[in-house]
């Protein structure tokens, strides 16, 4: 099925007022286009909650520090769409940067809680523009549901505060990761990678895999996590921070009490950021 394009607020609604007219409701997948396996798993899973799936591709300039790669963020409208035609996508809401911000727009969300450290630490505004077009795409599409993947955990932490905070009617619905074979989480920036660092980058999954183990099997998790970081640094990497959080509010852990855990990293190989996150057990709980 060739999905339909539509590119202005008003073709929007008119689209999925028609849906709820005839009692069809429709879920909602936030992208940023050059889309991949990972983010298809996230179209067939919404497929599973809704009878209609809306794509939305939007490079969102508001999440973009002025040092990062907004001009060079990989953008394939074609490629994108007949993607989307494999697996039954019925909508794709394409707007342009002066529909999504047009003149004067001025309003901007600040999320607090999940959002504070982390990311922040070195982009200190992504939030900000996360949970703004976040917001707007919700009222913009006005979904039963979206679908987010667990690769971006911080940010699928952050959506939920903001659809809890500010009351909005849906659900936030975390897809797990999608990996390569070699266990590298999917992501569109990974076609960054030169071919050497294509062979380095499954390193930091297996990190995170072996300091969650050490953690599960009762270990310092200080040392656990400092082991980690340590090898990554000798692989040729260039840490941004991993760290093991409380898996729901994100605090820092200061002592393990049998909450659910997550371990959290982002890692530099040369030009290319890459981000991942593993699931840790409680100690008491292996």
């Amino acid at each position: 099925m060739t999905p339909r394009i539509v590119r202005t607020l008003d073709e929007l609604r008119s689209v999925t007022s028609a849906w709820r007219l005839a009692k069809q409701t429709h879920a909602l997948v936030p992208t940023m286009g050059a889309l991949h396996e990972g983010h298809l798993a996230l179209v067939r899973l919404a497929r599973q909650h809704a009878k209609r799936v809306v794509v939305s591709i939007f490079v969102n300039p508001a999440q973009f520090g002025p040092a990062e790669d907004l001009a060079r963020y990989p953008r394939d409208e074609a490629g994108d769409a007949a993607k989307l035609a494999t697996v039954d996508c019925d909508l794709i809401w394409l707007p342009d940067a002066a529909e999504m911000y047009p003149p004067g727009f001025a309003t901007r969300i600040v999320p607090e809680g999940a959002a504070r450290g982390l990311e922040t630490d070195f982009r200190p505004e992504f939030f900000a523009g996360v949970a703004t077009v976040c917001c707007k795409l919700f009222t913009q599409v006005a979904p039963m549901a979206a679908i987010f993947g667990e690769k971006d955990y911080q940010q699928l932490c952050v959506v939920r505060q903001l659809v809890r905070d500010l009351n909005l009617p849906l659900d936030i619905i975390g897809a797990p990761t999608i990996r390569e074979p070699d266990g590298l989480a999917m992501s569109s920036r990974n076609r960054y990678l030169t071919p050497q660092e294509r062979l380095i980058a499954p390193v930091l999954h297996r990190q995170l895999t072996q300091a969650a183990t050490s953690i599960e099997a009762g270990h310092r998790m200080s040392i656990a996590c400092a082991r980690a970081r340590d090898a990554l640094g000798k692989a040729g990497f260039r840490v941004d921070y991993l760290t093991l959080r409380d898996a729901t509010t994100l605090a820092p852990i200061d002592n393990l009490t049998g909450q659910p855990l997550r371990l959290l990293a982002t890692a530099w190989l040369d030009k290319t950021r890459l981000i991942d996150n593993i699931a840790v057990l409680p100690p008491q709980c292996t």
